[in-house]
């Protein structure tokens, strides 16, 4: 910070990733750089923007946009060219990659540097911890539940465009032991503008049970437990064609998540989990401008206009022929880094969950995958998840010292 700029430096190369390095670079108080290790990004990132710069395109709620033009900034494939210095380390990559990414920036983390999920998605905090072991507990760690905004490449390299921003996100924040010269949160927000307005929780454990990453498995379980292998004809609606078998499944896994916090409230008064809440009031509360029918998580969700047009993921094998795509980050991701990481909180509380039990089987078996064994988190492949027990916590006190 010898120029008085703050150092970010952005992980990934992905929309978010775009948008980011994009506002940090507009921004008189940053300085941008970027950190991408898929294929040859950077190349072709520098490559692109090396004549005209980089355009950022913010759609105006009245109608138009705005266009933000800068200047070329840093983008490499090395970590050792974008980590050292960078006061603010920003992961915006699937959570699949996170561990890549952790491991390829913890030689060259400085002391007192800020690391920041957007989103870091369950457990994001445990695999920091883990990765970069004695350097962690010199850094701030903070995990936000989502990007700020919806956004989309428009020209690789080149250009972006910010299509909507949200109102608020709710992040957790694990302070390392070193005294920062300013804000973290503050600073994130000022990167990011007035909005999403950027909330804390009381711990990252609150977060982590505020999760919603398991709707999608458990929408996958309740349409295609029962599939026998034949290709579909036609793409089913996704959200809106949640059956009332799925939207019973998903009510009662939410019942779960709540039992697993009132049980640790009850073990530790002392950690605050009171913005935990069941999913029905939360679909309900976010979309309250486009459900028509809001007497049921079901009807919610079948009426839901934001969900309009949202097919299953498949794969056409074949003009008109559809099979399900359980490849997909629906599986792939919601699972490992989301529903095994809330049964593996439950387990640690020693709360009983025979609905995320029976999900999780099923998903296990189209993953490929020995994850839950009986009614334990205990299979071969728990290390591929960040629930508590592949991190190695085997008590709830064990976990609830990291807090």
């Amino acid at each position: 910070m010898a120029d008085g700029r703050l150092k970010v430096c952005i992980c990934g190369g992905g929309n978010g990733a775009h948008a980011l390095a994009g506002l940090a670079a507009a921004h008189a108080q940053f300085e941008s750089r970027v950190l991408t290790l898929y294929q040859d990004e950077a190349s072709r990132w520098r490559k692109m923007m090396a004549d005209d710069g980089f355009v950022i395109s913010i759609k105006k709620p009245e109608g138009g946009n705005d266009q933000i033009r800068v200047r070329p900034f840093h983008v490499t494939a090395d970590a050792s060219e974008a980590v050292p210095v960078a006061d603010v380390i920003i992961i915006v990559v699937p959570a699949f990659t996170h561990h890549q990414y952790l491991t390829a920036i913890k030689p060259h983390v400085k002391r007192g540097a800020v690391i920041i999920g957007l989103p870091g998605q369950p457990g994001f905090e445990l695999q920091c911890l883990s990765v970069l072991q004695e350097k962690a507990g010199h850094c701030t760690i903070l995990s936000y539940e989502s990007l700020p905004w919806a956004t989309r490449i428009a020209e690789f390299g080149k250009k972006v465009r910010h299509l909507g921003t949200k109102d608020a996100l709710l992040g957790s924040i694990v302070k390392g032991d070193t005294t920062l010269s300013f804000d973290p949160v503050a600073t994130l927000q000022s990167l990011l503008g007035g909005k999403p307005q950027l909330r804390l929780a009381s711990n990252f454990l609150e977060t982590n049970l505020m999760t919603k990453a398991y709707v999608h498995p458990v929408m996958m379980h309740a349409k295609y437990k029962d599939w026998h292998g034949e290709p579909l004809t036609e793409r089913p609606l996704f959200y809106q064609g949640l059956t009332k078998e799925g939207a019973s499944e998903l009510v009662a896994i939410s019942d779960e998540v709540m039992a697993t916090a009132h049980a640790i409230s009850r073990i530790r008064p002392d950690v605050k989990l009171e913005n935990v809440e069941h999913l029905e009031p939360w679909i309900i509360r976010s979309y309250n401008h486009t459900i028509k029918d809001p007497t049921s998580l079901h009807m919610a969700m079948a009426t839901n206009s934001a969900y309009d047009g949202l097919l299953d993921p498949m794969i056409e094998i074949a003009p008109g022929r559809w099979m399900p795509d359980f490849n997909h980050r629906y599986l792939q991701e919601d699972v490992p880094f989301g529903l095994a990481v809330l049964k593996g909180i439950a387990e640690l509380a020693g709360v009983s969950t025979p609905v995320s039990d029976r999900v999780l089987k099923w998903c296990q078996q189209q993953m490929g995958l020995d994850l839950i064994v009986g009614s334990q988190l205990k299979g071969k492949d728990i290390y591929l998840t960040r629930s508590p027990q592949a991190f190695g916590y085997l008590t709830l006190n064990e976990l609830l010292a990291e807090l």
